[in-house]
């Protein structure tokens, strides 16, 4: 079964929509788009690490991610405004791993698809990342799910049930490094922010629930997965950018939906 490379690639859009789903809440409610870019386009330093030394790619996005995420924490506050501190660090962090993969002698490498993805060979080993990484972030969210909600809320309630809300956000930290570090190798560097955000976005006028909202975030974001890799063969155009628009023609419709008179 595996052995069908449009299979591995369907179980691979599907494993990165159920990891960025839940994630993807949460950076919606927390206004967090931004920080969530910020962290994606550090990753591309990440790759160009990690193929200088010899490292997995997978390593090397997730060191990155998770360092630049800390980073964005630690001086936020120290007189930055928060949208001028994530623009200066993602897109740094962006041309100095496009400059150092420029220097990288004897080494092949498609830019492309670390860019906009390379979900079409993605191997079993891939897979098995993924999905492992997949489950280590739904595993975070569900254990915190209500600390979470309630830092969400509001920070003073949070501290008044015994919550420390910077103890939270670390927890989204390594969930969002981890997240982009599984997804380069499905939807590239540009495109994860968006994976994160408009399945979610999407899913926010069905809900009735945060819950609720996780699960169907999780179903736009996986059947924007099967049906934008089915277009991708039938129209013969990128699969990443492909799911990325299918998942948008869905928020476009649940907007759509929303201002719909009833009845």
């Amino acid at each position: 079964m595996l052995g069908d490379f449009m299979t591995r690639a369907t179980l691979a859009g599907m494993g990165v929509a159920l990891a960025a789903a839940p994630l993807g809440s949460f950076v919606v409610w927390r206004r967090m788009a931004y920080f969530g870019d910020a962290t994606a386009h550090a990753a591309m330093l990440g790759v160009a690490l990690s193929l200088a030394f010899g490292m997995s790619i997978f390593a090397g996005a997730l060191v990155v991610a998770f360092t630049m995420a800390l980073t964005v924490n630690a001086l936020t506050g120290r007189g930055y405004a928060m949208d001028t501190l994530l623009g200066v660090m993602a897109h740094s962090a962006l041309a100095f791993g496009l400059v150092a993969v420029s220097f990288l002698s004897g080494v092949r490498i498609d830019l492309m698809a670390y860019l906009f993805g390379d979900i079409l060979a993605v191997s079993r080993l891939d897979l098995a990342v993924i999905w492992g990484g997949a489950a280590v972030v739904a595993g975070l969210i569900a254990w915190r799910w209500s600390a979470l909600l309630t830092a969400t809320l509001n920070a003073d309630l949070a501290y008044a049930s015994g919550i420390d809300p910077r103890r939270e956000q670390l927890v989204l930290t390594v969930a969002l490094a981890v997240t982009v570090a599984v997804a380069i190798k499905v939807v590239g560097v540009l495109l994860i922010a968006a994976m994160l955000i408009i399945p979610a976005a999407a899913a926010r006028p069905l809900a009735r629930s945060p819950e609720a909202m996780a699960v169907i975030a999780g179903a736009i974001g996986a059947g924007s997965a099967i049906v934008g890799l089915r277009a991708a063969f039938v129209l013969d155009t990128p699969a990443g950018p492909t799911i990325v628009c299918c998942a948008a023609l869905a928020f476009a419709g649940t907007s759509l939906w929303r201002r719909a008179p009833l009845g």
